[in-house]
């Protein structure tokens, strides 16, 4: 499982991040969706994340910027994500699924994020 921490750019506030193979979907709390358009989910999510299990009905376009790169993908509103090994709170955890979308790929070892499979197209069959 690949976990790498760094601050992304979202609507021009850096915000302290979490890239997690080990979480499937990619999770934003309210002070960082205040800066994103918000939908109403169509029924409440139940997601375990960090030993409890959290509930939302908000989720979030969140279009960012990753070491230059712009982003966008679907992420849930949760009140509290967790804390960093340092005890840093987390403002977004982005998931594997957004990773495979957008060609990010954790480096563990080197604790950096590999974004030389960014796509500058998609290509769709």
């Amino acid at each position: 499982m690949g976990r790498i921490r760094q601050a992304i750019r979202i609507d021009g506030r850096e915000c302290w991040t979490l890239f997690d193979t080990g979480a499937r979907n990619t999770y934003v709390i309210p002070s960082v969706a205040q800066l994103l358009n918000t939908t109403p989910t169509p029924m409440p999510m139940r997601t375990a994340l960090g030993g409890t299990v959290k509930e939302t009905n908000t989720s979030a376009t969140l279009n960012a910027e990753i070491e230059g790169k712009t982003i966008s993908t679907y992420a849930l509103v949760i009140n509290e994500i967790g804390k960093d090994e340092e005890g840093t709170p987390i403002e977004v955890l982005f998931g594997a699924l957004a990773m495979q979308q957008w060609g990010i790929r954790p480096v563990p070892d080197e604790e950096r994020l590999d974004l030389s499979h960014y796509p500058e197209e998609f290509l769709e069959f």
